[in-house]
C-alpha cells in the first residue's frame, strides 16, 4: 500500500470556491480525521477522490503514479472506497445486490449466480460481525442503522486500500458504533488507509492518529491528535471560540401539551406533559421508539389509544394540518428527504410553511415572499448569496435552519424536533442551539429528541428516556447524568 498524496487540489461551483489549493497527505495504516464546519469543503475534496467530481486545479498521487479518477469505478480500480453520508443503497434489491453492485459472481454465460453471490455475503457479513443481517433481505426492509452497516460492508467487499467514511455513526446505535470501530481498528492494522469525517469530536478523538482541519475551502494544517486540544479544533474550524450556553430555564407551571397512555406503531402507554418555555428531551438508543411517539403525536401515523390535550383542549390529530392549525409543529430528523424541497429555492422552502402570508389581493406575491425569507435568514443567520438559491446547494447546518424557518412561519407555540443537530458542525449545532432555546425565552414548548447525550444535558429542563416503546426514566436538569440516562435506556 502506497501514500495517497493530494496536491494544490481546487474546485469552483457557480457562485462558490468550494476548495482552494488543498494538499493533504494520507499514510497506509492511519487514520485520518478530516474535520471542519458543514460547506468547508471536505465532501467536494471526498467527491474528487472518489471520482464524483473533477478537480479544476491540482494533482493527485498514489505512491510515485499521477492518477486521474474520472468516475466511480476508476475510484475502485485504485482501491479507493467511500461511505457517504446519504447512502447509496437500492431499497428495492436484496442486502447481497446492494453489497456486490456491478461485481456479482457469474456464470460463463453472464448469468449471476445467486447461490454464490449469498455465500460471498454471506462470508463477508460474518467477518464483520454482521450475521445476523439476512442477504436476501430486501434493504428496504432493514432499519436505519442496519442500512448504514451494509453500506460500510458494501465499501469493504472491495478490500480497498483507501477507505473514506463520512459520517458513519449518524444513525448507528452504540452497538453498532463500537462495532465500527472495531472493524476500522482490524483495516488499519492491515495497512488500510482511512479517512475519516465526523462532526463528533468524541469520536475522532478516540479514533484519529492525525486531524486535518478545512476551513472555506481552505486548508488550515494536520496535527498529531495528542498535539491539538479540542478547543483549538474548534477554533480552527469556525474561526471562533464556541460559547457556552447559559443554563437558565424558562419553563412556565403552565401545560402546553399533556400526553396520556398513548400508544402506536412500536411505543405504548406513553405519558408525559410538556409545559410552556421548557425544552423537554426524549433520550434513547435508535430505535426505541422516539420518532414514532413524535409523528404519532404530529398527526403523521394513526395512534392505538390515548389521548392527547393542547392546554385543556383534548385534541384528534389525524393529520399534520390538523396539528399545524392547533400551532404544533415538527421538524422531522431526515431534514433532506422529509423536510425541504430541495430543487426549490430558500424562499419556496421558507414560504411554504404558510403561504397565506406570501399572499396579496388573492395572488401569491413574490416580493412579499422574497421580504419574508429576507427576514428568516437575518434572523436566523441562514449563510447565503440569495434566498433565491437552491436549498439543496447549502451546507447542512443552513439547510437545518432554514427548515426551522418554516416551520416557525407558522408561529408555533409547540415545537417538536427530531435529531436537530444530525450531521451538523459544531458551529452551526451552538447556533440551532441558541435558537431553540431563544424560542424557549418566548414561552414555546420544545419537546427535543436527540441520540447526542451532551446536546440533551447541556440544553433540557427535563429528559424522558424510552427503550423498547416504553418511558423507563424520568430526570431534572439538576440530577441528570450521562450514566443515568444510558442506564435508563439499556437497562
Amino acid at each position: 500500500m502506497e501514500d495517497l498524496k493530494l496536491t494544490g487540489i481546487s474546485k469552483s461551483f457557480p457562485g462558490v470556491k468550494a476548495l482552494q489549493e488543498v494538499s493533504l497527505t494520507i499514510l497506509p495504516g492511519e487514520i485520518h480525521a478530516l474535520c471542519g464546519e458543514n460547506g468547508a469543503g471536505k465532501s467536494t475534496l471526498m467527491n474528487i477522490l472518489g471520482g464524483v467530481v473533477q478537480p479544476d486545479e491540482g494533482s493527485i498521487n498514489i505512491g510515485d503514479r499521477q492518477v486521474v479518477i474520472r468516475d466511480a469505478h476508476e475510484a475502485f480500480a485504485l482501491g479507493i472506497s467511500t461511505v457517504h453520508q446519504h447512502l447509496s443503497l437500492f431499497d428495492n434489491l436484496s442486502v447481497a445486490e446492494n453489497i456486490f453492485a456491478n461485481c456479482q459472481p457469474a456464470s460463463r454465460w453472464g448469468y449471476i449466480q445467486s447461490t454464490r453471490l449469498h455465500r460471498q455475503t454471506q462470508d463477508l457479513l460474518e467477518r464483520l460481525s454482521l450475521s445476523h443481517i439476512d442477504p436476501a433481505m430486501r434493504v428496504g426492509n432493514l432499519p436505519a442503522a442496519e442500512k448504514q452497516m451494509v453500506e460500510i460492508a458494501k465499501a469493504l467487499a472491495k478490500e480497498p486500500s483507501v477507505l473514506i467514511l463520512d459520517e458513519p455513526t449518524a444513525s448507528l446505535s452504540n452497538k453498532e458504533t463500537r462495532l465500527l470501530f472495531e472493524i476500522l481498528q482490524l483495516l488499519k492494522a492491515k495497512g488500510t488507509a482511512i479517512v475519516y469525517i465526523s462532526h463528533r469530536l468524541e469520536e475522532i478523538y478516540l479514533l484519529a492518529d492525525k486531524i486535518s482541519v478545512l476551513k472555506d475551502g481552505r486548508y488550515q494544517g494536520t496535527y498529531e491528535k495528542d498535539k491539538l486540544p479540542a478547543d483549538e479544533l474548534i477554533r480552527l474550524m469556525v474561526g471562533r471560540d464556541i460559547q457556552k450556553l447559559q443554563t437558565v430555564s424558562f419553563a412556565q407551571s403552565e401545560i402546553a401539551m399533556s400526553v396520556r397512555d398513548l400508544s402506536g406503531s412500536r411505543f405504548s402507554n406513553i405519558s408525559f406533559d410538556l409545559f410552556k418555555g421548557e425544552i423537554l428531551g426524549l433520550a434513547g438508543l435508535v430505535g426505541a421508539g422516539r420518532t414514532e411517539i413524535a409523528r404519532a403525536i404530529f398527526g403523521i401515523d394513526a395512534r392505538e389509544s390515548g389521548e392527547i390535550l393542547v392546554g385543556e383542549e383534548q385534541v384528534d390529530f389525524r393529520h399534520p394540518k390538523d396539528a399545524i392549525a392547533k400551532r404544533v409543529a415538527y421538524v422531522p430528523e431526515e431534514r433532506r428527504a422529509l423536510g425541504l424541497f430541495q430543487d426549490m429555492t430558500i424562499v419556496n422552502n421558507i414560504v411554504s410553511g404558510d403561504l397565506r402570508k406570501a399572499i396579496s389581493s388573492g395572488m401569491y406575491d413574490a416580493v412579499k415572499a422574497r421580504r419574508i425569507a429576507d427576514q428568516s435568514a437575518k434572523s436566523l443567520r441562514i449563510v447565503t448569496p440569495s434566498v433565491e438559491q437552491k436549498v439543496k446547494n447549502l451546507s447542512g447546518g443552513n439547510q437545518q435552519k432554514v427548515v426551522l424557518a418554516k416551520w416557525l412561519l407558522t408561529d408555533p407555540e409547540i415545537l417538536i424536533v427530531d435529531e436537530p443537530t444530525h450531521g451538523i458542525d459544531v458551529g452551526a449545532k451552538f447556533e440551532i442551539y441558541e435558537i431553540i432555546r431563544s424560542l424557549a425565552s418566548q414561552g414555546k414548548a420544545i419537546l427535543m429528541i436527540s441520540s447526542d447525550l451532551v446536546e440533551l444535558l447541556s440544553l433540557c429542563d427535563r429528559i424522558l428516556v424510552v427503550k423498547n416503546g416504553m418511558l423507563t426514566g424520568e430526570f431534572k436538569f439538576s440530577e441528570a447524568t450521562e450514566e443515568k440516562i444510558m442506564t435508563a435506556a439499556t437497562h
